[in-house]
């Protein structure tokens, strides 16, 4: 460190715990120097540092005075941590984390060489974006993946890059409905979403889920709902989807109301069985359909990637509200993600965790069979990156969530994803971030959990 800093943090640290009083001298430059066997200018640096950041002043003819700054109480400096060990490093979601994609399986080299190609060859797209709905090439993709696998057709104009799928219903939101509007939500549902609808003064229509879907809005009254958010190919926490008939009924209603689905199409990609269920928006030829989607759960939770496919008619006020609002999603990796699929290597990839999920899903459901006996009710939908365990109405999840986190677990409660007293009791299981040998051991610590709550394992079916 360099003379003149070290006298700095010497000087500024005796004047934060008060060693000089306010409005009291500081010695003189030259007298410091001497008694320190430093340069004169050494000191004149460090207490000009000192000025800049008003710990003192200077004083015509007086030298410089300590100024007087309160009860401030200053934190001490603290050590620096020590660098984290290996097995920290390797740390990531705890078992059973719903929705956490195994990063392991994450195809780095792939990635980096995308991301080279476009440093090296078109660097601007790393940092300035050619559209305010975000970079071409990535939206041009987004089209050709939708239309492949959810069967969605929709022009790049229509195609918004956003921060993930909660940033993407946050800005579906914001551009349709107004304050004190009425907006549709399944219950159970995403919390998040609730969250945010009551933070901007919005009102909450819960639509109950049965076997079918959720139910039907009003078409009209004081609680019409003028925006509805629906998880029709995978319900989210339940699973499932959603039928076709409910589907077409939707479609009837928003077109008679006058009102909008947003589809939260956020997994649909990992179907275990056949192929991915057609998107809702696919089928509606009266555009009252937003497609969101998410790159976040197939590709990487940290890179934050979603996006939404507007209908033409909305193009315009979705460009007002990224104007008043700004938009969230970076610029950096939209490029390189164009060209990862361009590559081909996005498909790739997607087929090969499909696999790993797969197994895993199915080792996790024969585990918790094989310990807890057929009397376990596992609602399992052959989809999906969690599938849910039911429990019996006396059954307090929250404390056992609570317990297992105590454990090292990461277990939902399924009652939490409620609104309202009337909340099923079970729990949300993640599987798609954790090997077999993980599993197995997140089993032989919920396990007991379980039986312990239920005080008789034969009684977990209810």
């Amino acid at each position: 460190m360099p003379i003149f800093q070290q006298v700095y943090e010497g000087l500024r640290a005796r004047i934060a715990e008060g060693a000089f009083e306010a409005s009291g001298h500081l010695p003189p430059t030259r007298a410091l120097a001497v008694e320190l066997g430093v340069s004169r200018s050494t000191i004149v640096t460090a207490y000009d540092q000192l000025v800049a950041e008003g710990y003192i002043e200077g004083r015509q003819g007086a030298g410089f005075a300590v100024c007087q700054m309160g009860e401030v109480e200053f934190a001490r400096r603290e050590e620096p941590r020590k660098a984290a060990s290996a097995e920290q490093k390797r740390r990531g979601p705890r078992p059973f984390d719903p929705g956490a994609p195994d990063m392991r399986h994450f195809p780095y080299r792939q990635w980096a060489r995308c991301v080279a190609r476009v440093a090296r060859n078109e660097a601007e797209a790393l940092v300035m974006p050619d559209d305010v709905f975000g970079d071409r090439r990535l939206r041009e993709a987004v089209c050709e993946h939708v239309l492949q696998w959810r069967g969605v057709k929709a022009a790049p104009e229509q195609v918004l890059i956003t921060a993930g799928s909660g940033d993407a219903l946050e800005i579906c939101i914001r551009t349709i409905a107004s304050r004190g509007d009425w907006i549709g939500l399944e219950n159970p549902g995403y919390p998040q979403i609730r969250n945010f609808v009551v933070s901007l003064g919005m009102q909450s229509l819960w639509l109950e889920v049965d076997q079918e879907g959720a139910e039907l809005p009003p078409l009209d009254g004081p609680r019409k709902p003028n925006l509805v958010v629906l998880t029709p190919s995978q319900q989210y926490p339940l699973g499932g989807a959603m039928t076709q008939a409910r589907r077409l009924a939707f479609l009837n209603w928003s077109q008679q109301a006058a009102a909008w689905i947003i589809e939260d199409d956020y997994d649909s990609e990992f179907r275990y069985a056949g192929r991915p269920i057609p998107a809702l928006a696919g089928f509606d030829r009266e555009a009252r359909t937003i497609y969101a989607g998410s790159f976040s759960k197939i590709f990487s939770n940290n890179l934050r990637i979603g996006y939404l496919v507007i209908p033409e008619l909305l193009i315009d006020r979705f460009t007002t509200t990224l104007h008043r609002f700004g938009g969230k999603a970076s610029i950096m990796p939209q490029r390189a993600l164009a060209v990862f699929f361009e590559d081909g290597e996005f498909y790739r990839h997607l087929r090969r965790v499909r696999r790993v999920y797969s197994e895993r899903r199915r080792v996790l459901i024969d585990l918790l069979s094989m310990r807890l006996g057929p009397s376990l009710v596992i609602e399992d939908h052959q989809a999906g990156m969690q599938f849910i365990v039911g429990l019996p109405p006396y059954f307090d999840d929250v404390a056992l969530s609570r317990d297992a986190r105590d454990k090292g677990l990461s277990v939902a409660p399924l009652s939490e994803f409620y609104a309202g007293p009337e909340a099923r009791k079970g729990l949300v299981l993640g599987f798609c971030a954790f090997t077999p040998k993980e599993l197995e051991a997140g089993v032989d610590k919920l396990v007991p959990l379980i039986e312990f709550h239920c005080g008789d394992p034969g009684k977990i079916a209810g």
